[in-house]
């Protein structure tokens, strides 16, 4: 399988390489239109500013492309984020494929929780091929100070300070705004659902 992870200035990028390796697929980091058109799964990982990145999308064309991809996208994280129609990060307009706005966690007034939201926490009405093979409540690995609304196109709930969406899917748009690269041997059974089914 043809895999490309989307190569733009964010972090974060390295250990999805790896966890695509222990899977046995070499990918390819690109930004290269072509290879990305052809690819038969893309991957927008991401670890950076809002803002910052949806400039850089921009000026390179790959927010055009970004949205005109056919196949499965996968986005984890900021790629999550800027899928999004607008984020409070730097109050920049994104990619606009989830009709939905990213939020900065508030934290409660008890101020139990912290920001950002850190460390594992679990997956909560799961609706995806994503998560094909989940029998309960997973536990996976999160590093955010801003979260997307539950709405109508999430497919995992998880809950901190609120309930907030921990996945979303549209078409052949997937996110998380977990890192299944840093979520174990269930993250590497999202990745590999990700890769195996017939989305």
């Amino acid at each position: 399988m043809n895999v490309a992870i989307i190569q733009y200035n964010a972090g974060n990028v390295c250990s999805v390489e790896y966890a695509l390796r222990r899977l046995g697929v070499e990918p390819v980091l690109t930004a290269d239109p072509v290879l990305l058109q052809k690819a038969d799964r893309v991957i927008f990982p991401g670890v950076g500013e809002a803002a910052y990145t949806m400039d850089y999308l921009r000026r390179s064309g790959l927010d055009r492309l970004i949205k005109g991809l056919q196949q499965p996208l996968l986005g984890i994280c900021l790629g999550m984020q800027l899928m999004c129609s607008h984020s409070e990060e730097g109050n920049v307009d994104c990619l606009d494929i989830f009709h939905v706005p990213v939020k900065r966690f508030i934290p409660s007034v008890e101020g139990h929780e912290k920001v950002p939201h850190m460390g594992w926490n679990t997956l909560e009405q799961t609706r995806s091929p994503l998560f094909k093979g989940f029998d309960a409540e997973e536990y996976v690995y999160f590093v955010h100070s801003y979260y997307v609304p539950v709405n109508e196109a999430t497919v995992a709930v998880t809950r901190y300070v609120h309930p907030f969406s921990a996945a979303l899917q549209q078409g052949n748009f997937f996110a998380t705004q977990f890192h299944p690269e840093k979520s174990g041997s269930v993250g590497e059974r999202i990745l590999r659902n990700f890769l195996d089914e017939a989305l």
